[in-house]
């Protein structure tokens, strides 16, 4: 029954539905933990100390970390997976484009693939740069998140890199919640101005509060 499902295209976009909204859950606990940052140093080492330590003593140090990015992986690679297939498929149903064009597409429809593409690489250069610190400019200090960060977006490449990723999200967000919500059976005429309305505020609000760090950095507000 469950390869059944996965097999056809409803499968697919409820996969990608669902692991995309376990996504954004994740976005809207991460944004605000990142804003600690406006904080100072001491609140925000100690919020990310605190992450290390959710669940003790039942859970043992940085057990729930791991679960919870056990649980984003799956999500991102069942994402991932579902968009590509559902595109491949899209692509051999109609291997020769429309001599009549049809609507033109939002702009976030239309960019939503390489949107995907940009995150997906920006995901591997966020690891590299402040989880594992291999890319990480000017020194990584394991347990100094705050210095960390700061490094980072003290060069002009970590702030490009970032922010054109940020804007990259806030489409992903402000096309993919309202499709998710067709694909679950939310969407309806009555509600389709509220939940479009919903996706442009949280797509508005985690790009602001994302592109908030180092746009603070920047100009010395946090240092």
């Amino acid at each position: 029954m469950a390869r059944t499902m996965w097999d056809s295209s409803v499968g697919k976009k409820t996969v990608m539905a669902v692991s995309g909204l376990v996504m954004l859950l994740y976005l809207v606990a991460h944004v605000i933990g990142n804003l600690k940052i406006f904080f100072g140093a001491g609140e925000f080492n100690h919020y990310a100390h605190w992450l290390r330590t959710v669940g003790e003593p039942f859970m043992h140090y940085e057990w729930t970390l791991w679960l919870i990015r056990i649980v984003l992986v799956v999500a991102v690679v069942a994402h991932a997976t579902s968009a590509y297939q559902l595109s491949r498929r899209d692509l051999k149903a109609r291997p020769v484009a429309y001599v009549h064009g049809r609507r033109r597409a939002g702009y976030a429809t239309r960019t939503v693939r390489w949107g995907g593409i940009i995150l997906a690489l920006f995901i591997v250069w966020h690891i590299l740069d402040l989880t594992t610190g291999t890319v990480h400019p000017g020194g990584f200090q394991e347990g100094h998140p705050y210095q960390n960060v700061v490094d980072t977006f003290s060069t002009w490449y970590g702030n490009v890199i970032y922010i054109v990723a940020m804007l990259a999200l806030g489409l992903h967000i402000r096309h993919g919640f309202w499709s998710a919500a067709q694909t679950l059976g939310v969407g309806s005429r009555t509600r389709d101005r509220a939940l479009k309305a919903t996706a442009d505020v949280l797509a508005l609000l985690l790009t602001a509060g994302f592109i908030a760090v180092p746009v603070g950095v920047m100009t010395g507000v946090v240092s």
